[in-house]
């Protein structure tokens, strides 16, 4: 029974949502953009500031169903993309936090801070963003 109960742990997250703190300039996203933040080809906001991503680890339930949903990648496809770029030093991955609460408070250091967790545990700090096509 508890192999069952960790398997099913694993499908707790039906869907995850992409949040930035309240204070954050950005409103909403394009796909592309949301994409080319986390694949590290865009390190910018519009206004010139840095956008930092926050990552959970691949650990996490909402790691896979993340990168599924958003960017339409396997987490083996996302282990691969940043490996070539550590490897001819061209990028690093984001900083990867444990937990939607460690998410939670990573963004609440920082307005450039964007990231992604369970709907149901986003707290009033943050606010999810419409991501278009």
């Amino acid at each position: 029974m508890t192999g069952l109960l960790s398997t099913l742990g694993n499908f707790v997250y039906a869907e995850v949502v992409v949040v930035v703190p309240n204070e954050s300039p950005i409103q909403e996203l394009t796909s592309l953009q949301l994409s080319d933040i986390y694949l590290g080809r865009l390190t910018q906001l519009p206004g010139g500031e840095p956008i930092n991503p926050i990552d959970q680890t691949e650990q996490s339930p909402a790691h896979g169903e993340f990168y599924q949903q958003y960017l339409g990648r396997t987490a083996a496809q996302i282990r691969s993309h940043w490996s070539r770029l550590i490897f001819t030093g061209r990028g690093q991955p984001p900083k990867a936090v444990r937990s939607n609460a460690d998410v939670a408070k990573e963004l609440s250091r920082n307005p450039n801070t964007i990231g992604y967790m369970a709907p149901e545990a986003v707290p009033d700090s943050l606010r999810i963003l419409t991501i278009g096509s």
